[in-house]
């Protein structure tokens, strides 16, 4: 993550007398663009991040999938999980956490990114399309995977439908890969952009699982468009 050096908080009393919160501004820069300059400053107010910083997570997301599984229990001592698209790594160390890996559970995660060692988790730096990828997770895995994990997300390009449809693309893939992996009554999440899940991947995963809802952690910005598709108790067979 990348933190400006130059930042300075501004404060000061409101009307009624109480103290506003303390933010941080980021001077301009001429190399910094105008997205960039709104990006640093919220990342630099995020409670979430200074949370995950304190806490020695490696993202904010960490929080989400922490709220996901608090409420859905998904999560288990001993289980098997796959982590797609796990860079930075802050899925994985909640996975591992939970599970109990090594000792207990597995936690294999992939990124074309590279990511600095988890404890307990196996990481392959491989493109999770790369026509390898499934075999290499599966030799990793050992086993069915109780859960497999996507917080994978395509490279935005600022066109709503275009970006919609390469997100819709990955978490079509993830499923696919899920349905081959994963033991009877695991579980799939995977990060979706509000909008609408393509009818025929909720068809396919309505007949794959017993259960399958949308999920919005409080972790999550209220002015992000993504949402968490939560399939569970999958009922096996290809």
């Amino acid at each position: 993550m990348t933190r400006g050096k130059d930042g300075k908080t501004a404060g000061g009393k409101s009307s009624r007398g109480g103290s506003r919160e303390l933010k941080v501004r980021v001077k301009t820069a001429k190399s910094r663009t105008a997205s960039s300059q709104r990006w640093l400053e919220r990342q630099l107010n995020d409670p979430y991040v200074a949370r995950a910083k304190r806490e020695g997570l490696r993202s904010r997301a960490a929080f989400k999938l922490t709220e996901i599984d608090d409420q859905y229990r998904f999560l288990k001592k001993g289980g098997r999980v796959v982590d797609l698209g796990a860079a930075p790594g802050g899925w994985s160390q909640i996975a591992a956490k939970r599970v109990g890996a090594p000792e207990e559970g597995r936690v294999v995660g992939i990124d074309i990114l590279d990511i600095d060692a988890v404890p307990g988790v196996d990481f392959l730096h491989l493109d999770f399309l790369d026509p390898d990828a499934p075999d290499r997770l599966k030799a990793l895995l050992g086993g069915p995977a109780d859960v497999v994990l996507s917080d994978m997300a395509a490279n935005a390009t600022g066109h709503r439908k275009t970006d919609h449809l390469k997100i819709m693309a990955l978490v079509e893939a993830a499923a696919e890969f899920a349905r081959e992996v994963t033991k009877p009554g695991g579980a799939f999440l995977a990060k979706v952009l509000q909008g609408g899940t393509e009818p025929s991947l909720l068809a396919t995963l309505k007949r794959n699982y017993a259960t399958v809802r949308h999920v919005k952690p409080k972790a999550s910005r209220a002015d992000s468009a993504e949402l968490y598709l939560l399939a569970t108790g999958f009922r096996g067979g290809k």
